[in-house]
């Protein structure tokens, strides 16, 4: 049974759940989650997490992602891309120091309005499915974060620019773009998207569907599996003695006493711990190795309490 993350690169063409459904074929296991939707003509990293990693879905959503889009300038469509109904079309006329800075404006975050076409949900129906019907409504503004946009290059000549996204979750990229395109006055819609990065999750990394079939068949598919207990790597580990394997077993909380490794622990403890903070997360294995879950350690009455069991 194989429990961890798979970095896939999603191509052109799949959804996200066409990933999932390909990979369940693949690997026969049932037990397979993404990690946030891309759409279908977008590809890049997606993490999927298969078998007990599937706890760790919602920590990755929470991940900040990286972007690399192209800004198609002077065409307005109704879904935000290129392969949208045109709305309005006008000419051209900025320049490379106009767009930097107009994206710079958006950089820190701003109150993006989600699009029409997207997987949203209001009153049960997603707005997608309604704006098929031809019907639009209005949508509450959401703040994002970006961190960071880069105007890689600008082609004047078919008015495209190359940009690079640094941004926190629930960022619509096509958006973001529209948005350029109005505070650049001609407008703009995204020809192309894709994602270079979730958190840990890099693009050269990223295995193609048909790469992860090939990988199982010749038996080296662990190579490319990231357990579940690489993903919290920045955490203190805490050891438990084998006296006391049961406690973590079901779950109970448990005490400094009871490790293996106190004295590495209260080392990492003193490097990592913030004077400010009244307790800290914490990777929590059984005498044999075997990663058990993550605990918060109290810092002032010394007791680690259970926060996700992986066992």
């Amino acid at each position: 049974m194989i429990n961890g993350i798979i970095n896939i690169y999603k191509e052109k063409g799949y959804t996200s759940h066409d990933v999932v459904a390909k990979m369940r074929g693949i690997l026969r296991i049932k037990k397979i989650g993404h990690t946030g939707t891309l759409d279908p003509e977008a590809e890049g990293v997606l993490p999927v997490c298969i078998g007990k990693a599937t706890k760790v879905v919602d920590l990755i959503v929470e991940k900040d992602k990286s972007y690399e889009a192209i800004l198609k300038l002077g065409i307005v469509t109704d879904t935000q891309d290129m392969t949208g109904n045109i709305l309005r079309s006008r000419q051209v006329d900025v320049d490379l120091a106009e767009i930097k800075e107009a994206a710079k404006g958006f950089i820190g975050g701003y109150n993006q309005i989600p699009p029409m076409y997207s997987a949203l949900k209001v009153n049960g129906k997603k707005l997608y499915e309604l704006a098929r019907q031809g019907i639009e409504i209005e949508r509450k503004p959401r703040w994002i974060d970006i961190q960071d946009i880069q105007i890689l290059e600008y082609n004047p000549q078919e008015a495209e620019a190359r940009i690079l996204v640094d941004c926190g979750k629930g960022t619509y990229i096509r958006t973001l773009l529209y948005d350029i395109g109005e505070q650049l006055g001609c407008g703009g819609a995204m020809k192309s998207l894709l994602r270079t990065r979730v958190g840990g999750f890099k693009i050269e990394d990223a295995i193609r569907l048909n790469e992860l079939e090939d990988y199982l068949q010749q038996d080296v598919i662990n190579d490319y599996i990231i357990k579940v207990d690489e993903m919290f790597s920045s955490y203190p580990k805490v050891i438990v003695n084998d006296r006391y394997n049961k406690l973590i077993y079901n779950g109970n909380a448990f005490r400094t006493e009871h490790l293996d490794n106190l004295d590495d622990f209260m080392m990492a403890i003193d490097q990592k711990s913030d004077p400010m903070e009244a307790s800290v997360s914490v990777r929590v294995y059984d005498s044999e190795g075997i990663f058990i879950g993550i605990y918060r350690y109290d810092l002032q009455d010394k007791r680690f309490k259970v926060e996700k069991m992986f066992l």
